[in-house]
């Protein structure tokens, strides 16, 4: 991917399935880990004038690739409804930072 007329890059790291105090949820539960975890992304994108349409590169870290693998519809849905195409890598680990969390997302966006 070639990137031209940038002026602006976020680099948001650690976006996972925790509330606002910073607690994990959906212990055991993929599909709303995921979902939330977008959530969160996409309010840290908020926060910053950018939206998912803006990110342009996107780490899926996951303790569970199978499970990830089978709800990964909903990821391809919420980047295909606002035409986000990132470069996107998956990565399958021990654990992460909280052991309920099983996905967390690393994304690079750009305007």
């Amino acid at each position: 991917m070639e990137l031209t007329g940038i002026s602006r890059t976020l680099l948001c790291a650690g976006q996972a399935a925790v509330d606002a105090e910073g607690h994990p949820a959906h212990a055991g539960d993929m599909k709303a880990q995921l979902q939330l975890a977008l959530t969160n992304l996409e309010a840290v994108l908020r926060q910053a004038d950018l939206t998912l349409t803006d990110v342009v590169r996107l780490t899926v870290y996951t303790t569970d690739f199978d499970a990830f693998l089978a709800e990964s519809g909903l990821l391809t849905a919420r980047l295909g409804e606002v035409r986000c195409r990132p470069v996107l890598t998956g990565v399958g680990i021990t654990r992460l930072a909280f052991p309920e969390l099983m996905v967390e997302l690393e994304a690079t966006a750009m305007k």
